[in-house]
């Protein structure tokens, strides 16, 4: 069993797929006859895509059949498939290639954490899956952040104690989750919003090898 393992969210994280997101919410909401903002567009970080389809028609002051909400959900997942179709290497954030590969030499398990559904073809995408040992996303768990279920279930995969996890999150909800997992949270964003995590850095470019060393040596 491994000392420690890593567990990283996808979203602003690893890629910045929220773009994409944004513009299939916003396609969908001007269809259904209103406008959709990238300030209303925060509310939706680490959150599942069903919950954000009810902020969307909250915002919108839109009531919905469960069969018009199905369908929505489906027309706004087409949407984003056909934007990240696009998507290649030069969407990855910077220095996310380093940090992974400082890992995979060292063998520590590294799993992904993310409320995407679509994560696998993401990283395939991007040429990141083989990094990977695990992959927990919104396919498999039934919990959204900020419960840990993606968190745990990902130590669980690694096996890995949770107390010995380390998870890179960009989201409010997924610090709450780690925190509550007992893991080592290290926010990736904005400190004054992620004030939560127990370690905050603007992106991966902050962080060193040094730092790396110390959260594998636990000395951090």
């Amino acid at each position: 069993m491994s000392k420690t393992g890593f567990i990283f969210d996808l979203d602003g994280v690893i890629v910045d797929t929220a773009k994409y997101h944004y513009l299939a919410w916003k396609k969908l909401a001007n269809e259904l006859g209103f406008e959709f903002t990238k300030e209303q567009n925060e509310l939706f970080k680490g959150v599942s895509r069903k919950k954000c389809l009810e902020i969307l028609l909250d915002i919108g002051n839109i009531k919905a059949t469960q069969e018009q909400f199905d369908t929505w959900m489906v027309e706004k997942n087409e949407d984003y498939l056909e934007f990240i179709e696009k998507m290649d290497s030069s969407e990855i954030l910077p220095d996310v290639p380093r940090v992974l590969k400082f890992l995979k030499e060292r063998n520590i398990p590294m799993a992904l954490g993310s409320a995407s559904k679509n994560a696998k073809p993401i990283l395939e995408k991007v040429k990141l899956l083989h990094y990977f040992d695990s992959i927990v996303d919104g396919n498999s768990v039934t919990k959204a952040k900020p419960d840990p279920e993606v968190f745990l279930m990902a130590a669980e995969n690694l096996k890995v104690h949770p107390s010995a996890c380390v998870v890179f999150e960009d989201a409010v909800a997924g610090i709450e989750a780690a925190n509550i997992a007992n893991m080592t949270s290290i926010g990736i964003g904005d400190e004054s919003i992620l004030s939560e995590a127990k370690f905050n850095f603007k992106d991966f470019t902050e962080m060193d090898a040094d730092f790396l060393e110390g959260l594998l040596n636990e000395s951090v």
